[in-house]
C-alpha cells in the first residue's frame, strides 16, 4: 500500500470528510444520515492514511514529485 495522495488532497479530504459526518451526525437517522456518516468516514480515513484505493485503480497519484538532480 503506497501513499498517493497529496497533501493539499488529504486537507480537503479531512475537511469534506469531517462536513459529511457532521452532517449526517445532525441528521441523527434514516437512510441519508447513515450514507453521510459511511462517506465522511471514509473521507477521513483515506486522508490519515493517505492511500486511496479508487486512485489505485485509476492510476492517479496527487503527489507532487519534484525532479530528480542528475
Amino acid at each position: 500500500m503506497n501513499v498517493n495522495i497529496g497533501t493539499l488532497d488529504r486537507v480537503l479530504r479531512l475537511v469534506a470528510g469531517l462536513l459529511l459526518a457532521g452532517i449526517g451526525a445532525a441528521m441523527a437517522s434514516g437512510g441519508w444520515a447513515i450514507a453521510a456518516l459511511a462517506i465522511g468516514a471514509v473521507m477521513i480515513l483515506t486522508a490519515v492514511v493517505g492511500f486511496c484505493p479508487a486512485y489505485t485503480l485509476l492510476s492517479i497519484d496527487t503527489r507532487s514529485r519534484r525532479p530528480r538532480a542528475s
